[in-house]
C-alpha cells in the first residue's frame, strides 16, 4: 500500500502590520477504508489554539484567530498518509439513469447534490451531453464520457483562472485547471441526474508526471448504488486510485477550501503555497506557487471596510 509524507505550507505576507487575522482550515487529511492517517501535525504562527468541528461533509475543519499584529501567517502541515491502491473502475455495471433516480427518490441529500447549478451556459452543457451520452448507457458509461470530454477539449493552463472563475467563464474559455474542469464535470454530472461531490486533496503518483503534483488537487466524486462514491478526475482523465489522498468533500470548492479567512488592517498581502511529497523510495516532489491577488493599500477607508477576506488558494 503506498505511504505518502506531505509538507504543506500556506504562507501570507503583509507590507505592514495587520491583526485579528480570523480563519477557517479544511487540511485535515480524512480518514476512512481507502486512506489511513498515520501522522498529522499543524503548526501555525503565534501557535493559536485552533477549535475542530465536523461539518455537514464529514470534513474536520478547524478555527483559530491571530489576535496581535503581525506581518507573516504561516499554516504549517505535516502528514504521513498511507493509502489503498484501488484496482480502478471498468464502466460495466448496469446501473442505469433510470436504476439510480429510483434509488436516490426519497435521499435529500444525494438530491441536493444531484442538482445542477443555475448558469447562463446550461445549453451548451446540454449540447455537449446530448452528443457524448444517452439515456440508456450504464452511469459510469456517462460519467467517464463526461470526463474523457474536459480532458479533450480543454486546455490546462495555470494562471488564467482564480478562486472566483465562473463555470460559464471556464466553459467560454476552455481552459484552466483542476478546481475549473472539477466544477465543468459537476455540472455535466448533475445535468444528467447523477449525485456528484467536489474533492479536494493531493495527487501523489511520483514520477508519472501528472496534472496537478505539488499543490492541492481537486476531483469529483460521483454516486452509485452499491458501489457507493466513485472517484473520477478529469485534469487526469483517470478513475481516482491509491496516489489520491483526500482532505474534503463537498458541494463546490466553496465547501472545501484549504484556507480562508478575514484580517483587519489596511495592506498589500501575498500568498505562496509550498507542497512537497515524499514517496518510500526516497523520491521527492516539491513545488511553490505563488497566487495572484487583488491588493489593497489605500489608506483612505472607512472604518467599515476594515475587514478584508484573506485570499484563497487556488487548486491546481
Amino acid at each position: 500500500m503506498p505511504v505518502f509524507q506531505i509538507h504543506h505550507i500556506t504562507q501570507y505576507k503583509y507590507d505592514r502590520p495587520v491583526k485579528e487575522s480570523v480563519s477557517q482550515v479544511r487540511i485535515f487529511p480524512l480518514q476512512h477504508a481507502q486512506q489511513h492517517v498515520r501522522q498529522f501535525e499543524l503548526l501555525i504562527t503565534t501557535n493559536p489554539q485552533v477549535a475542530t468541528f465536523t461539518d455537514y461533509y464529514g470534513n474536520t475543519v478547524g478555527d483559530f484567530t491571530v489576535l496581535q499584529p503581525h506581518q507573516t501567517l504561516a499554516i504549517d502541515t505535516r502528514m504521513t498518509v498511507e493509502t489503498v491502491e484501488q484496482k480502478g473502475y471498468a464502466p460495466e455495471d448496469n446501473i442505469t439513469i433510470a436504476d439510480l433516480r429510483n434509488t436516490i427518490a426519497l435521499d435529500i441529500a444525494l438530491l441536493r447534490l444531484a442538482d445542477p447549478e443555475r448558469i447562463q451556459e446550461q445549453d451548451a452543457i446540454d449540447d455537449i451531453l446530448q452528443s457524448i451520452t444517452n439515456p440508456v448507457q450504464h452511469v459510469r458509461h456517462m460519467a467517464w464520457a463526461c470526463s474523457e470530454y474536459i480532458f479533450r477539449h480543454f486546455k490546462y493552463e495555470k494562471g488564467i483562472t482564480s478562486v472566483e472563475t465562473t463555470i460559464d467563464e471556464i466553459l467560454q474559455h476552455k481552459s484552466g485547471v483542476c478546481q475549473d474542469f472539477a466544477h465543468v464535470l459537476l455540472q455535466m454530472l448533475r445535468s444528467l441526474g447523477i449525485p456528484a461531490r467536489y474533492v479536494s486533496g493531493y495527487i501523489c503518483p511520483n514520477k508519472s508526471g501528472m496534472r496537478g503534483e505539488g499543490a492541492t488537487h481537486a476531483w469529483v466524486e460521483f454516486y452509485t448504488p452499491g458501489d457507493g462514491w466513485v472517484g473520477i478526475d478529469p485534469t487526469n482523465n483517470v478513475w481516482v486510485n491509491g496516489y489520491h489522498v483526500v482532505l474534503a468533500t463537498g458541494r463546490d470548492f466553496n465547501d472545501c477550501s484549504p484556507v480562508k479567512g478575514t484580517f483587519k488592517g489596511i495592506a498589500r498581502q501575498s500568498l505562496s503555497v509550498f507542497v512537497s511529497v515524499g514517496y518510500e523510495d526516497g523520491h521527492v516532489f516539491e513545488e511553490v506557487n505563488e497566487v495572484k491577488l487583488e491588493t489593497v493599500s489605500s489608506d483612505e477607508v472607512e472604518p467599515w471596510q476594515n475587514d478584508w477576506m484573506q485570499a484563497q488558494q487556488q487548486q491546481q
